[in-house]
This record gives structure tokens, C-alpha cells and sequence, in this order.
């Protein structure tokens, strides 16, 4: 197995599929959005992005990146050949009023649907969508509980599973017009210059990084470079020669198998970065400030990969020191 020591996880190209694609992308300007860009064309793929601002876009993106607000735009040939949904506001950020989660339902349902309406009025279809959801699917666990939610646990009835249901609902549409359709669960992606480790690390760096709010919730997390290898592998699974188009989406969980409470979060983030780890931070602050919206930092869950280790995906960055140590 692969480990954060060896340069050679950074350096080996990624493969998506084994021929060159027309790939349509939305939400190509955000974190992971821009380094699958980036991924897919060094690989040889054609590139579109649907965006509201194109020009915006294609500052961000670089010549030889089709950007387009109307997806009607898009030329008929060469034909989309798969479809990489990664379009949605960002969950964290003013409280989740009733206006903020209409908000949020219309930036990833609302704009699914629109994706798998577009894909049905075509000739050609694509042959893959590939579409984005997060672990909140699962609600809130219970602190302490040791048991492991895989693809096949339930939702909850609160509003970031409903969120996730309703998103993944809107993309497995698309198989009733014969596409093949992945919904990826993303946990809590640490990267270098984007996602939440940033804003998770700046207490450590501060010296102030101890355990929030008990720090017994567990967290799912996710190294940038896995993310993208993830979605190569998924990718190649669901376009295997021969194997039937399933009638429904495919499930997996993007979280590596090393989850761990926050407070051991902050403990390995303190090591790394050698600073002390000693201030808690309660949790009604959180709360006062954030509402329901607080669960994603003080509720945890641990949320196992058990479809990609299945499928036999191998994690560059298995565990959270490891992922750190690389990153910082």
C-alpha cells in the first residue's frame, strides 16, 4: 500500500477510462471541481463546463476549457460522453433559515434535475453521470457508537439528509434514459488550499486546537488526492466491457478507512504541526452561532468506504497522520 512518504502518490498520472472522452463538468470552479479539470485534461479528455458566470470560468480554468451558461450551448458533436455533477452552494456558511435551505435544495436538486432533463432531450446520451452527494446523507450518530455506516445505511429525517436524498433522487433519474449513475458521498475533504482543513487546522496553528465540544464526535474525512483517484476508479468500475447498465445509482462512500474523534483529530493535527493541543472548546458557542447547522461539527459519524474497498480501490493516504503530514 501506497503511504504519504512515498513522492511517487503525487506523481502518478490518473486514468479516466481508457479512451479519450467529451466529460461535461458543473461546479468546475470549486475546490475539487478545479484539480478534476485539471486531472481530466492531462489525460487527454475533451473538457465543458456549465457555469453560471462562463467567462469567470474560463478565467479560472484556462484556455481550452468550453464554458457555458446554457447547457443548450453545448454542440452536438463531439457528444458528452460522461457527466461529472459536482454543482452546489456551500454548505457551511449563514444559518440554515427556511430562505438558506431553499437555497441549498435548489443549488443541488434544482440543478440536477435540470442536468438529467438536458440528458434526456438528447440524441446521444452520455454514457456515465457521476454525481456528487455527502455523508450527511446519514444524519447525525450517536457519540460513542462504534458501528460503521456504510452505503447501505438509512437516512435520517433532518434536513442535511433530506438534502442528500432529494440530490441523489434527482441524479438517479438519469437512469431512466440509460445512463449508468454514480452518487459519491463525499466526507470532509483535506486538501492544501481549499475544503474545511484550513479553517479546521487554524486553532492547532494558533495553539488553541484542543478537542471541541467533547471531542467524542468521530470524523469522516478524505484525502484531495483520493477524491480524484476515487473518481477514476469509480469511473472505470461503472464503465466495465460487458457488465449491464444498472437500473439505479450506485452508492459509494469517498471517506478513508481511518476516521477518528475529533479529539484525536486534533491531537495528530497538533503533532504534525508541533504545536500544543491543550484549550477545549465547549460546544454551546458553536451552537449559538450556527444552529442545526452546528451538527456537522459537534455530531459525528463514521462513515466507512466499504463499496470502494470492495470494488478494490487501495488508498493512497489511509489515514489521517499520514494525510496531514503530506498536506501541511
Amino acid at each position: 500500500m501506497t503511504t504519504s512518504t512515498d513522492l511517487s502518490a503525487h506523481s502518478r498520472p490518473l486514468r479516466f477510462g481508457v479512451a479519450p472522452n467529451h466529460v461535461l463538468v458543473t461546479g468546475a470552479t470549486g475546490f475539487i471541481g478545479r484539480q478534476l479539470v485539471r486531472a481530466l485534461r492531462a489525460d487527454g479528455h475533451t473538457v465543458s463546463v456549465w457555469a453560471r458566470d462562463p467567462k469567470a470560468a474560463g478565467n479560472k480554468l484556462g484556455a481550452g476549457v468550453r464554458c457555458v451558461d446554457r447547457l443548450e450551448e453545448l454542440p452536438a458533436t463531439p457528444a458528452v460522453d460522461v457527466v461529472v455533477n459536482l454543482a452546489g452552494a456551500p454548505i457551511f456558511g449563514p444559518r440554515w433559515t427556511a430562505a438558506r435551505q431553499a437555497a441549498l435544495l435548489r443549488s443541488r436538486e434544482g440543478t440536477t434535475n435540470t442536468l438529467v432533463e438536458w440528458i434526456g432531450s438528447l440524441a446521444t446520451k452520455p454514457a456515465l453521470l457521476l454525481s456528487g452527494s455527502a455523508i450527511g446523507y446519514y444524519g447525525v450518530q450517536r457519540q460513542d457508537d462504534p458501528q460503521a455506516l456504510t452505503e447501505a445505511s438509512p437516512p435520517q429525517a433532518e434536513f442535511m439528509s433530506e438534502l442528500c436524498r432529494r440530490w441523489e433522487a434527482s441524479a438517479d433519474a438519469a437512469t431512466r434514459h440509460g445512463v449508468r449513475v454514480v452518487c459519491m458521498r463525499f466526507g470532509v475533504v483535506f486538501g492544501r488550499s481549499g475544503g474545511s482543513l484550513p479553517k479546521l487546522l487554524l486553532p492547532v496553528r494558533l495553539g488553541l486546537g484542543g478537542p471541541m465540544g467533547g471531542g467524542r464526535q468521530v470524523l469522516s474525512w478524505i484525502h484531495e488526492r483520493d477524491v480524484l483517484r476515487a473518481m477514476a476508479h469509480v469511473w472505470a468500475v461503472a464503465m466495465t466491457p460487458g457488465s449491464p447498465t444498472p437500473t439505479q445509482a450506485q452508492v459509494y462512500n469517498f471517506t478513508a478507512p481511518g476516521a477518528l474523534t475529533q479529539a484525536a483529530f486534533a491531537r495528530t493535527a497538533a503533532e504534525v504541526l508541533h504545536r500544543p493541543s491543550l484549550l477545549p472548546t465547549p460546544g454551546w458557542p458553536v451552537r449559538l452561532a450556527l444552529g442545526e447547522q452546528s451538527d456537522l461539527l459537534l455530531e459525528g459519524q463514521r462513515v466507512a468506504p466499504a463499496h470502494l474497498l470492495q470494488t478494490g480501490f487501495r488508498f493512497d493516504f489511509p489515514d489521517a497522520k499520514g494525510a496531514l503530514k503530506d498536506l501541511c
